[in-house]
């Protein structure tokens, strides 16, 4: 739709025609000029919106599984996104890359050919430190890895490709092994260098710590399944149903799930010189009543109330009290 002019812009632009300051011949053939947009017939676009659309949401699931497995492994507070997804050639993504860095060349079965992984150093020496008990400080400058932090990193990174899996099972079935690692772009020619591939690029931040994972993904392996990733996009932007068959399933796999439950028994405050003389004998009193309930934490949460006695000859609780909270019945 056209823009309209104010009053103001029109009468600017009848003052300039009467100026001479604007040829009307000139307004007419610019008009007439179709616009044109430029093509790179060296870079041709191979992957349609649908298809991108498609990688984004595989790889926001990827980011996802990607952050419960770095927090078990790690322990700390993880936070990972798809960055960009972006058509280049393959020459142009290795020469953006630092020397030395991590590579992992990984097979996508039943898919021919070979995809790449690429660990900033960064990242890569954040998990390694963290691994073996640092506080996940990056590595001040770019070096090579030692054989100890080298296996280190082959084994996650392993773990990490065969990650995504899962990732693409609602799409193809494929199975993502590792089949080497290097840590020279320049001996990692899996395609040729015009060929077009497409980049995932992912934000992992550990901590304070932030680095880059790079998936690239050439255009010849993927060529073979590109027709169900513009499908998978037209499914995954409907609106999904769960049916009540799938919730009561669902509702069961949880019940079987295990968690710590904590009867508290009371606490109480004493100088830390009384502390160090404690023997065997001496009695702390608690703040807790010998005729009050006791709570019963589930996780971090308090779900009951009880009073403490025997079961046989072991020690046990009666549940007296549920605690209900605001905003937990699943309706």
């Amino acid at each position: 739709m056209a823009d309209v002019l104010s009053q103001s812009e029109i009468d600017a632009l009848l003052s300039a025609l009467s100026d001479g300051q604007v040829d009307v011949e000139e307004m007419r053939t610019s008009k007439d000029h179709k616009k044109i947009r430029v093509y790179d017939f060296k870079r041709p676009n191979k992957f349609s919106k649908d298809q991108i659309h498609s990688l984004q949401n595989i790889y926001e699931n990827y980011c996802r599984i990607l952050t419960t497995y770095f927090s078990g492994q790690l322990h700390s507070v993880i936070e990972s996104k798809v960055l960009s997804i972006e058509q280049l050639t393959y020459d142009e993504f290795i020469r953006s890359l630092p020397n030395p860095t991590v590579l992992g060349l990984f097979s996508l079965t039943p898919l021919e050919g070979t995809v790449l992984m690429e660990v900033s150093p960064t990242l890569a020496f954040t998990v390694v430190d963290r691994l073996l008990g640092g506080q996940g400080q990056g590595a001040e400058k770019n070096r090579e890895l030692t054989e100890i932090e080298r296996t280190i990193v082959e084994n996650r990174l392993a773990q990490i490709i065969e990650l995504s899996e899962e990732a693409w099972a609602e799409v193809y079935e494929l199975k993502p092994r590792l089949v080497s690692m290097e840590t020279n772009p320049q001996f990692t020619q899996i395609v040729a260098p015009n060929e077009m591939i497409v980049l995932i690029t992912i934000e992992v931040k550990i901590g304070e710590e932030v680095g880059m994972i790079n998936i690239c993904m050439p255009y010849l392996v993927l060529e073979p399944i590109l027709g169900k990733l513009s499908t998978f996009f037209l499914f995954s932007t409907q609106a999904k149903v769960t049916s009540p068959e799938q919730i009561q399933a669902i509702r069961k796999k949880i019940e079987w799930a295990k968690v710590d439950m904590v009867a508290f028994l009371g606490h109480s405050e004493i100088l830390l010189r009384d502390l160090l003389e404690l023997s065997k004998g001496d009695v702390i009193p608690l703040n807790q009543s010998v005729n009050g309930t006791l709570p019963i934490y589930v996780g971090e949460f308090m779900k009951f109330k009880s009073i403490p006695g025997l079961h046989g000859e072991h020690l046990a609780v009666q549940i007296t009290e549920i605690v209900k909270e605001g905003g937990e019945d699943d309706g």
